[in-house]
C-alpha cells in the first residue's frame, strides 16, 4: 500500500468505513436479488442460502463495529474467503454480475470485485494494527 494511502487512512479513518456501510445498505434494497447473485460466485454463499441472505447484515455489523473502535478479526476471514470465491469465478470465466454493488447497477464480476474484497481485508488489517 502506498504511503499516500496510509496518510489518508490516518487523517480520515472513517471514510473507508462509511463506504463499506453504504455498500452494505445498498444490498438491502434488493436482498433476494443480492442473495441470488452472491450465490453464483461466493464459495460459502453457494452452499448456504442463509449465509447469502445474512451477508449484508454481517457486513453492516462488522463495519459498525470498526466505526465504534472494535476490530473483529472475523473480518479478515470473511473478506479473504470472499476474495477466494471471486478469484475462482474469474478463473472459470463466469459471466455474472457483482452482487455486492447492488443488483440494479449490473456491474460485471471482475478484478474490481477482487480489489474490493482484498482492499477490505487490507483495511481491516491496517485498522487493527493502527488503533
Amino acid at each position: 500500500m502506498s504511503n499516500s494511502t496510509l496518510q489518508v487512512m490516518r487523517k480520515s479513518p472513517y471514510t473507508p468505513l462509511l463506504v463499506l456501510i453504504t455498500l452494505a445498505i445498498l444490498k438491502f434494497l434488493d436482498l433476494a436479488g443480492f442473495a441470488n447473485g452472491f450465490q453464483k460466485y461466493d464459495l460459502l454463499g453457494k452452499r448456504s442460502r442463509s449465509y447469502a441472505i445474512s451477508y449484508p447484515f454481517i457486513e453492516l455489523t462488522l463495519s459498525l463495529a470498526y466505526l465504534s473502535q472494535y476490530h473483529p478479526r472475523l473480518t479478515y476471514f470473511i473478506t479473504g474467503f470472499g476474495a477466494i470465491g471471486v478469484i475462482t469465478a474469474l478463473e472459470r470465466g463466469l459471466d455474472v454480475d457483482y452482487a455486492c454493488l447492488d443488483t440494479s447497477l449490473r456491474v460485471p464480476l471482475s478484478t474490481v470485485a477482487l480489489t474490493e474484497d482484498l482492499g477490505m481485508a487490507t483495511m481491516a488489517l491496517l485498522m487493527f494494527h493502527t488503533y
